[in-house]
Formats: C-alpha cells, sequence, structure tokens
C-alpha cells in the first residue's frame, strides 16, 4: 500500500531532506509539490521544488502557489537561516521542467476530487495554498484523507517570536482558517521537531547516498548547522519538515493529544498557536470552539532522525 501525497512547500533547507524523502520512500506516491513563498519567494521556492526532483532523476508535477499572505504584510524571507536561494546559497543549476498551467489551490482542488478519500495533503510552509483551496471547493474538506501540518507551538515557544513559529506568522489568517477547517488534521510542531537533531554524521550518510541530489542537501545543511550553532547552539540541524512526513509513515515515533486549536492572528501575540486539550476543562468554552484535531507534543528524536537517515540510505 502506498500513501497518495501532495505535499505543500517552501524550499527552503528542511523542505529540500523533506522532498528528498518524498521521493525516495516506496511507500509514498509524490502525486505533484505545490509551492509558496516562506522561506523564500515564490519563484524561488517554485524553482527549487523542479530542481529537487529533477536532481533525483525524477519528474514530479510542480503547482505555483501563493506569493503572500492573506491579509498582513508580507515579512521578508530569512536569508540568514535558508541563504538567498533558499538552499544555503549552494550554487545551483537551472532546472529544466516548468510549472503546471494551473495554480497551487486548483491542482490541490482535482487531485483531491479525483481521488476521493485517499489522498493526503502534508503542508510544511505557510498555509495559503491550502486556504485558497478550501475557499475554491469547501468540499475538500470530507474528501482529503488526512492533512498533516508541520508549523506551530504549544509548550516550546516560538522561533521567530517569543510565541510565534515562523509557517504560523508568515500567514495566520491561512493558518486559522486551515486549522480548524473541521477535516483529519495533525500538527506537527516545535514541541516535537525540535526533540529531533539531524547531526553532521547523519548528513555524510545521506549525501553520500543521494547522489547529485545529495550534494545539494550536503551543500544546503552546511549553511543551516551555522544558524543552528547560534540559534540553539546544537551542532546539526532540526529536520523540521521531515519530521511530518515521519509522523505520516511512523506516528508511533511520536507522542500527540486530541484536542481544540486556534491561532491568534493580530497584536503582539500573532501566529500563536493555542490549543486546549480535548480532556481539560477551562473557564469558558470559548477554548474549545474549534473541531477536533490531533497535536504532536513529543517525539522520540533519536528514532526520528534513524527512520530519516534510512530512509534516504537504502
Amino acid at each position: 500500500m502506498t500513501v497518495p501525497l501532495i505535499f505543500d512547500t517552501d524550499p527552503g533547507v528542511d523542505d529540500a531532506q523533506a522532498i528528498a524523502i518524498a521521493l525516495a520512500h516506496p511507500e509514498i506516491e509524490l502525486l505533484g509539490m505545490t509551492t509558496t513563498y516562506g522561506n523564500v519567494d515564490i519563484d524561488t521556492a517554485t524553482h527549487n521544488a523542479l530542481l529537487l526532483a529533477e536532481l533525483a532523476g525524477q519528474r514530479v508535477p510542480v503547482a505555483q502557489g501563493a506569493a503572500g499572505p492573506l491579509v498582513k504584510p508580507k515579512h521578508p524571507a530569512p536569508t540568514h537561516i535558508h541563504g538567498d536561494n533558499g538552499l544555503g546559497n549552494h550554487v545551483l543549476p537551472d532546472a529544466q521542467g516548468h510549472a503546471e498551467a494551473i495554480c497551487a489551490a486548483q491542482f490541490i482542488v482535482e487531485q483531491v476530487n479525483a481521488r476521493p478519500g485517499e489522498i493526503t495533503l502534508v503542508a510544511v510552509g505557510p498555509l495559503g495554498n491550502l486556504a485558497a483551496a478550501l475557499q475554491l471547493d469547501p468540499g475538500i474538506i470530507d474528501r482529503v484523507k488526512q492533512v498533516v501540518v508541520m508549523g506551530g507551538s504549544i509548550r516550546e515557544g516560538g522561533n521567530v517570536t517569543p510565541v510565534a513559529e515562523a509557517n504560523m506568522f508568515n500567514d495566520p489568517h491561512a493558518a486559522a482558517r486551515v486549522l480548524t477547517a473541521g477535516w483529519p488534521l495533525t500538527l506537527v510542531g516545535l514541541d516535537a521537531t525540535h526533540r529531533c537533531v539531524l547531526g553532521p554524521a547523519h548528513m555524510d550518510k545521506i549525501a553520500a547516498a543521494q547522489g547529485r541530489l545529495g550534494e545539494v542537501l550536503a551543500g544546503s545543511y552546511a549553511f543551516y548547522r551555522a544558524f543552528y550553532r547560534n540559534a540553539l547552539d546544537i551542532d546539526g540541524c532540526c529536520p523540521h519538515d521531515s519530521c511530518a512526513l515521519a509522523w505520516l509513515m511512523r506516528p508511533e515515533l511520536f507522542t500527540s493529544v486530541r484536542g481544540h486549536l486556534s491561532v491568534v492572528t493580530e497584536g503582539d501575540a500573532e501566529g500563536q498557536t493555542l490549543f486546549a486539550p480535548q480532556e481539560r476543562a477551562f473557564i469558558d468554552p470559548r477554548w474549545s470552539r474549534t473541531p477536533l484535531v490531533e497535536v504532536c507534543m513529543n517525539a522520540d528524536g533519536e528514532a526520528v532522525v534513524e527512520w530519516i537517515v534510512d530512509t534516504l540510505t537504502a
């Protein structure tokens, strides 16, 4: 049995590692990638998605999507984290392929409607494409198999503000729409991803096994590793986006809790994810008014990293 998958991405160093997993895993059927701004601008995101698949010797449909947030002003791309080209300023060839003629939201809607009950959406960037797909066809809520979102933080604190994770902060209005839509959704946020550290020895193994794609992964990793040394005082990186795929394929490696999510859209706390566990009673029912979802609160970091390395070196 394979998992039919659409990967919504803003590549991005950690996105590139996750894309390599989606391309390599024998039980993942990668139907396409949809691109968004976030770690990079939208044109760079689309180029990187096309190129990464080509370096792996595959041709995967890529549909270009959101170029900016739904409501708030767009913040500059974090070049100090991912480099000017999103892949650690590693010198890249031009992609040979081109994006699909339809936009990301339309691609999602068409694919989900063509295979009702089968397709999983994994989103690892700002959530504008999923929000737009819901606007185009709200019925996909009942036809998608599941939605996995990498983003948010419940107890861990933020990574771009004191309380907000980057994907939620970049487009909180889209996040609020997607996380409360009522489809079967799992959030894999910093509470889990910060437990996982991909070290230099892991990256050496991956680079050796991945050929031309491995060269790009290793080159971008070096830039990303320097950021993490300064930001979190670790020798390696947190493979955030790969963790979303790890949860999808190996959920037993994570600890998750069901409950109600919401996202702050205005003010100093914009982008903060608020979570009310199902079993907790609070002073006001407002915290439990949104649909039930699953939220990852922890992960077996060593086992997750081992799965990543095994998948990319098999």
